[in-house]
């Protein structure tokens, strides 16, 4: 909204600093800052009401140290984090943006599936919540959405950077030189190879000329797809204090670092990675919800003083999905989500093992002391915050070795 004000001062009234509403860098760090005051002082209230209203965690009996303790525990939290995020957006994005529209959305979406669920936990007293089949049904839903906005959108393009010479040192200098034409392509990011592309189109070429016309018949199914996995990863990786919330924030800051640069002219021509025409808009989006999870931190570290719920768990995976698939670098999300993905894998690895064992022995048999992960980890004598901060330690890593693979071809 703000965004829209400051434009409209600028070119009717030429106010003076009204032009800085341009410059993606300061509308990302209002945002940013906006958002951590929202998340830290409103958090506070938000808590209060939900201590009030007794929405509290109640806690199954899993032998875990210090477990009982945490019930009653403020829950759906991850309130607070859609708030902060969405309140800075609204004022400082671009709401025209397609990029922008398909995230808001995607909170609202997954925060409404994550909110029902909470909602059946406590005040139907069913500690299973909304069944598994609704929350698929809800994820395959907005893969559908998301999948056919990035497919079908005029705006949502690639474009060839032809020539930008070395000394050019501004956006505005770079419009007096030749550019692709935008163009509708399938292509993303992937690790390791000479090119460090990938067409999904080309897993359809096989079947004859005019084939790629129909590359949607392969892209959305993998956009649902990976929209599921990583949000249930987010959603598995929620279980002691601290970790989705700081794991997420390292995960969101990298792609930031992503959308950023692929939406520079400059910079991506530079880096010789994928020029995505819009996509740097993500950043203030980016930004806004990197300042919910810190902020919701404050009060989510150990001990807890309140939990994100399925609320926050579920949005949060949703999100950084999207954003993944929008700047093109979803192919990176099994080395960026790495911890994301040891949650998942512990728990199918678990319940696997465990019924192919009590079908061959007639007794299962468990890898982990118990799953996902996390709680392997506090069997085995861990106190909760040393597991979430080495956690957080080999996110940072795994963070760094996804920006490393866009120049190891």
């Amino acid at each position: 909204m703000l965004y829209y004000l400051f434009e409209f001062l600028e070119k009717n009234y030429d106010l003076p600093g009204a032009g800085l509403f341009q410059f993606i860098s300061f509308r990302a760090a209002a945002a940013i800052i906006l958002s951590l005051l929202i998340s830290t002082i409103f958090g506070k209230k938000v808590i209060n009401i939900l201590r009030r209203e007794q929405i509290g965690e109640s806690v199954r009996e899993l032998g875990l140290e210090g477990q009982i303790q945490k019930a009653g525990t403020p829950t759906m939290g991850g309130l607070i984090i859609i708030i902060a995020t969405l309140i800075p957006v609204l004022l400082f994005a671009n709401l025209g943006n397609i990029y922008v529209l398909l995230l808001i959305a995607t909170t609202l979406w997954m925060g409404s599936i994550g909110f029902i669920d909470d909602y059946i936990k406590i005040f139907k007293k069913d500690k299973e919540g909304l069944k598994g089949r609704f929350k698929v049904l809800g994820q395959v839903g907005l893969g559908i959405i998301v999948g056919f906005s990035l497919y079908f959108h005029p705006e949502v393009t690639v474009k060839e950077v032809i020539d930008v010479p070395q000394n050019t040192t501004s956006i505005t200098q770079v419009t007096q030189f030749e550019t692709g034409e935008e163009e509708k392509s399938t292509k993303t990011t992937i690790p390791f190879v000479k090119n460090n592309e990938f067409d999904y189109a080309e897993l359809i070429a096989w079947a004859g000329e005019g084939a790629k016309d129909y590359a949607w018949l392969i892209f959305i199914p993998i956009v649902i797809f990976i929209i599921t996995a990583v949000s249930n990863g987010a959603n598995l990786t929620d279980g002691i204090d601290g970790l989705a919330a700081g794991s997420s924030a390292i995960i969101v800051l990298t792609l930031g670092i992503f959308a950023w640069v692929s939406g520079n002219i400059i910079f991506s021509d530079y880096l010789n990675i994928m020029y995505i025409p819009r996509a740097g808009e993500i950043t203030i989006f980016i930004s806004a919800f990197t300042g919910g999870l810190v902020g919701f931190l404050w009060y989510n570290t150990y001990p807890a003083q309140v939990f994100m719920g399925d609320t926050g768990s579920l949005t949060i995976g949703g999100i950084i999905a999207v954003i993944a698939i929008a700047v093109r670098k979803e192919l990176l999300i099994p080395i960026l989500c790495g911890v994301f993905l040891a949650e998942n894998l512990s728990v199918m690895l678990q319940v696997s093992y465990f019924k192919y064992t009590k079908k061959k022995y007639g007794e299962g048999r468990r890898i982990f002391l118990m799953s996902p992960l996390h709680h392997h980890y506090q069997k085995r004598g861990y106190h909760e915050s040393k597991i979430v901060t080495r956690f957080w330690i080999v996110g940072i890593m795994l963070a760094v070795i996804t920006i490393v693979t866009l120049k190891v071809r």
